[in-house]
C-alpha cells in the first residue's frame, strides 16, 4: 500500500496541474537532462518550494555549485523533504520526496562539499524559486 500524504490528487489531477514534463518528472520519477534546467545555476537569496504543491523545501543559501547539472542543496528544510530507498537502474541510492505530497524531487547522495556532507541533487522542474 502506497504512502498516504498530507495532500492527496488523483494522477489524472496531477496531470492536468503539472503538464506534461513536469508531471513526467514529479509524479513519472523521471529526471531532466543535465545542464539544462532553469536553476542549476540560480544562485539568489530566496527559498525552493515543491513544484507540485508549493510547500518549502530548501533555502537559498543551501544551494551550491556541484557541477553535476542539477540544482544541488546541502541541506533541506526540517520536516520537508522524505527519504526512500532506490534500488533502481542496478543501485542503490536515495530518493528525496515532498513530505507533503510525495512528488519526485531527485535523490541525495553523501559527497557533498559542506560541512554537512550531503548534495541533494534536484531537478528543476521539481521546484519553484521564491525570491526574497
Amino acid at each position: 500500500m502506497s504512502k498516504q500524504y498530507l495532500l492527496q490528487k488523483t494522477e489524472a489531477e496531477w496531470k492536468a496541474a503539472l503538464g506534461e514534463e513536469r508531471y513526467r518528472i514529479l509524479r513519472g520519477k523521471g529526471t531532466e537532462r543535465p545542464f539544462t534546467g532553469t536553476y542549476n545555476l540560480t544562485f539568489d537569496a530566496g527559498s525552493y518550494t515543491c513544484g507540485a504543491c508549493n510547500v518549502p523545501l530548501f533555502k537559498g543559501d543551501s544551494k551550491f555549485d556541484s557541477g553535476c547539472g542539477w540544482p544541488s542543496f546541502d541541506d533541506s528544510i526540517e520536516g520537508s523533504v522524505e527519504y526512500i530507498k532506490d534500488s533502481t537502474l542496478g543501485m542503490i541510492r536515495t530518493e528525496i520526496v515532498c513530505a507533503n505530497c510525495g512528488s519526485h524531487l531527485g535523490h541525495v547522495f553523501n559527497d557533498g562539499p559542506t560541512n554537512t556532507g550531503q548534495r541533494y541533487c534536484v531537478n528543476s522542474l521539481s521546484v519553484d524559486f521564491k525570491e526574497e
